[in-house]
């Protein structure tokens, strides 16, 4: 797996991943170096791996990964971290007009990290954002690019 330095220093990379688990490792190294009010828009297929990267994140934020769980039904959960709290926002079975109800607002301005899946559907999102691209190249393979 190769380094793609994010946060402050971040530049843009691309992480092959062979496995769940370095799946769940590059997010793991996102969520180390990310800062409060980092907004993490994550873009891929159904099952191409978006909510093990965000059980990475978790980690790398000081949340338990074992309580992270697709937000699909629940929209949005939230996991409190040692280093900062992650706002997990699935918008997957919203419309546009719908998501002005979430208060995606007041997460942002939380001081916590917001990671969005499905996140073209939301018409307001800020400028200042990471994007992380996930596309399964087979059964277990993952290509990740992230970029700002």
């Amino acid at each position: 797996m190769t380094d793609a330095p994010v946060g402050q220093t971040f530049r843009s990379g691309v992480i092959e991943t062979a496995s769940e688990q370095e799946t769940e490792q590059a997010g793991e190294q996102l969520g180390r170096q990310l800062a409060p009010g980092a907004v993490v828009l994550l873009h891929g297929a159904l099952g191409a791996g978006k909510t093990a990267f965000v059980r990475g994140m978790a980690r790398g934020l000081g949340a338990d990964p074992e309580d992270v769980s697709s937000p699909t039904f629940t929209i949005v959960q939230e996991y409190a971290g040692t280093r900062l709290t992650l706002y997990h926002v699935d918008l997957y079975r919203l419309e546009p007009a719908e998501i002005d109800d979430l208060g995606l607002d007041d997460m942002l301005e939380s001081g916590g990290v917001v990671a969005i899946e499905w996140a073209d559907r939301w018409p307001g999102r800020p400028d200042e954002v990471i994007h992380v691209r996930i596309e399964a190249v087979s059964d277990e393979r993952r290509r990740i690019a992230i970029r700002q």
